[in-house]
């Protein structure tokens, strides 16, 4: 694990011991910091008193005296905008921190090494796994971490010239104050996680804060519109060099990279290729590292080919401004709309906007879960549309439409709750009913 000997001695409480607040009570045990942990489940407590002993004391920071206290490690799912949490901590002047702050105050005790870090609304994911990709084909040591559900304290670190690429919501940059990466990334910004700002002004400067975390001299890497909409630069030293995305020439053909399909992975591709060069690959390596790049599951996979039907898991998309790109990858070929289109779960809004642009690309599209009837409402005047309500019923509607060109998309702009325990469940069902109902087994996922 990575830990510092600068936690030693010193008094931390961890709040929520979930995959990240568990990395984190390990390291700063390990460091030897005395550690009060919580969380409102018995049983992770449990688990913690069962790994550690008398090593670790239980407490809710809520309640107990934070005076003294050298931080509150809060997982970032919770609302520090309404959670007692806030409070408690202002009140004791306590700094509330996660994991990845923890990391930031470790980073002295590691071999030499650097960061990128990347955030954005969309893309986060795949940018993070294809620079890892990138860096390790040309024989870099590096890891990812972060947002991406990879705890990093919780591994090992790397060697000298080791490079740590982590994925950085904004909940865990609100939670980070001293992470100078070399290269930093902001992909692009619209509007969420609303509820946990004020606004989305406040959605914005959350993100721009990773900027304004860098030392002069490093790299800022910035989507052109979040620049000159959003100012994202604003807490960037003054001078600090920056690259927009739309500018960055890619080497070779996009054609070429099987998993990085549509105008949104070639920005994508765009921040990591900026990335990795700013860290010395030469263009030929990078090339030939887009080329065997394989997208994460859930995101634009494609997972079976039958009878000249694509099928693709885009399960992640979880909000229209995500499920646009996947709409954009597909225009029409010689007239001939493509995509069957199945949408729908628990929405985050009573509009589709962001897809709009695209719908031209759309041959049909079948509304499924609780934004089922909304959205039938939307799509009907535009496009053939038919209300399926259960993914089963779209997919079976979808293959006996499609013909031999045509892809059948999952692709909901829709949270997962009303039918599935989180995306991936979601993207693991449509994969299995696509391998049933084509006789494809197991798929073919690249």
């Amino acid at each position: 694990m990575i830990t510092s000997g600068a936690f030693a001695g010193k008094s931390y409480a961890v709040l929520g011991l979930a995959r990240s607040g568990l990395s984190a009570v390990a390291s700063l045990v390990a460091g030897g910091a005395k550690v009060t942990a919580w969380d409102a489940k018995e049983e992770p407590r449990a688990a913690v008193a069962t790994e550690y002993g008398d090593a670790v004391e239980f407490g809710d920071p809520c309640v107990i005296d934070l005076n003294g206290f050298a931080g509150v490690v809060v997982s970032p799912g919770v609302p520090i905008n309404r959670h007692p949490i806030a409070d408690a901590a202002r009140a004791a002047n306590v700094p509330l921190i996660c994991d990845i702050e923890l990391f930031a105050q470790a980073r002295a005790a590691l071999p030499d090494h650097r960061v990128v870090g990347i955030t954005g609304t969309n893309g986060k994911s795949t940018t993070t796994a294809l620079t890892l990709h990138l860096l390790q084909q040309a024989g870099v040591p590096a890891l990812m971490g972060g947002n991406i559900g990879l705890p990093v304290l919780g591994q090992q670190p790397l060697p000298d010239g080791g490079v740590y690429v982590l994925e950085l919501s904004s909940y865990q940059i609100d939670l980070t104050h001293s992470l100078d990466c070399e290269v930093a990334v902001v992909l692009n910004l619209s509007p969420d996680h609303l509820d946990r700002y004020d606004g989305y002004e406040g959605y914005a400067a959350s993100k721009a804060r990773l900027f304004g975390m860098q030392a002069i001299g490093h790299l800022a890497i910035v989507d052109y519109r979040a620049e000159i909409e959003d100012d994202v630069l604003r807490f960037a030293p003054d001078g600090q060099p920056f690259q927009f995305l739309n500018g960055i020439d890619l080497p070779g053909d996009q054609a070429e990279w099987p998993s990085l399909q549509g105008p949104h992975n070639r920005l994508n591709a765009a921040a990591a290729v900026a990335a990795v060069r700013a860290l010395g690959l030469d263009d030929a390596t990078i090339e030939a590292g887009l080329k065997s790049f394989v997208g994460l599951p859930h995101r634009m996979e494609r997972v079976a080919e039958v009878d000249g039907v694509l099928f693709v898991n885009d399960s992640k998309a979880t909000n229209p401004a995500s499920t646009a790109p996947a709409l954009a990858a597909w225009p029409p070929v010689d007239g001939h709309r493509r995509i069957h289109w199945i949408v729908g779960g628990l929405p985050k809004g009573d509009t589709l906007d962001e897809c709009e642009a695209y719908y031209g690309h759309v041959a049909a599209a079948y509304t499924i879960g609780d934004a089922g009837a909304l959205f039938a409402d939307l799509l009907s005047p535009v496009m053939p549309t038919t209300r399926a309500e259960m993914m089963s019923e779209a997919i079976r509607l979808a293959i006996a439409a499609a013909k031999p060109g045509d892809v059948v998309l999952l692709s909901p702009a829709c949270a997962s709750f009303d039918q599935f325990r989180d995306y991936e469940a979601r993207g693991d069902a449509f994969r299995q009913l696509v391998a049933v109902m084509t006789g494809a087994g197991e798929g073919t996922s690249n």
